[in-house]
């Protein structure tokens, strides 16, 4: 299989990621399915899609030939047979809970013709703890795109020990085609390159502020003003979901046990009150 011969992608989740991931493959010429168990999340996504490119067209960044290639390639579904069945390359960007990623790839193993390859978004999880839950073990790795998938040009490719030579090539000729840079990882590793790093900075910022040394907005503007940061850490939760800090920090601790993976507490504080960041419109901040 080569580049040339991938025509359909179906993204699976239509939240935050899975959306803008969606729109990016099909501004790229792609036809894409996006699929969702829920309709509400399918409106909003499509919802997105319908408001983003003609705005874009008016401030002059598209040309309207794009936008409206883009809008007719983009498919919505909450059925994945229907999202999945004939895709040449699928993209998962569900919720970060092993179990659910599982169920789901051995779902997309039965769903897929043999030749797609099934790759996950997920930031921490490593492609292996799904791929044997398919028989297609070597089709399967990690493409981890940043959020806004939109805006943000890096991808992270994860070539675990199962991943194809061949798989990783067209992961990395992918995300180069929707004008992505990818950076490849030969080795899997819990976190990846980038969110090992922000992973340091960000517990070192949660433990300030539940130790009550400075506020997460004081810290806020220590990071961007004297690092250099275009938004501190707990804005930066705030963007990418409290929630999902939440479910990272659980998955860890159960898997190695140690305490000091567990979320902060002001992560669970917040997680408790469903206070998620800018998709419920208050977080560490509050937002009209």
């Amino acid at each position: 299989m080569k580049l040339e011969d991938i025509k359909k992608i179906c993204v699976i989740g239509a939240g935050n990621m899975g959306h803008q991931i969606a729109v990016c493959c099909a501004l790229a010429g792609y036809q894409v399915s996006c699929t969702d168990i829920s309709q509400e999340m399918l409106d909003k996504a499509e919802s997105f899609a319908k408001g983003y490119l003609p705005e874009r067209v008016a401030k002059g960044k598209m040309k309207q030939e794009q936008a409206d290639m883009a809008l007719a390639n983009l498919s919505f579904s909450n059925k994945l047979e229907e999202a999945a069945g004939d895709a040449d390359y699928v993209i998962e960007a569900a919720v970060e809970k092993i179990e659910v990623k599982r169920k789901l790839f051995a779902d997309l193993d039965r769903i897929t013709p043999s030749h797609a390859i099934l790759a996950t978004n997920s930031s921490f999880i490593v492609s292996s703890e799904v791929a044997y839950s398919t028989k297609r073990p070597e089709k399967v790795c990690n493409m981890h795109f940043f959020n806004p998938a939109l805006v943000m040009k890096l991808v992270e490719v994860v070539q675990g020990a199962h991943t194809s030579a061949e798989t990783a090539q067209i992961t990395m000729d992918l995300a180069g085609k929707l004008g992505k840079t990818g950076v490849l990882l030969k080795k899997e590793i819990y976190g990846f390159v980038v969110n090992r790093i922000l992973a340091a900075l960000n517990a070192e910022a949660m433990f300030l502020a539940d130790m009550g040394i400075a506020t997460p907005e004081e810290i806020d503007i220590a990071v961007t003003n004297a690092l250099g940061h275009p938004m501190g850490p707990f804005r930066l939760v705030d963007l990418t979901g409290i929630d999902l800090a939440y479910y990272i920090g659980m998955e860890r601790y159960q898997t190695t046990g140690d305490p000091k993976d567990k979320p902060s507490p002001l992560i669970v504080e917040k997680f408790t009150k469903g206070e998620y960041g800018v998709k419920t419109k208050k977080g560490f901040y509050t937002y009209d």
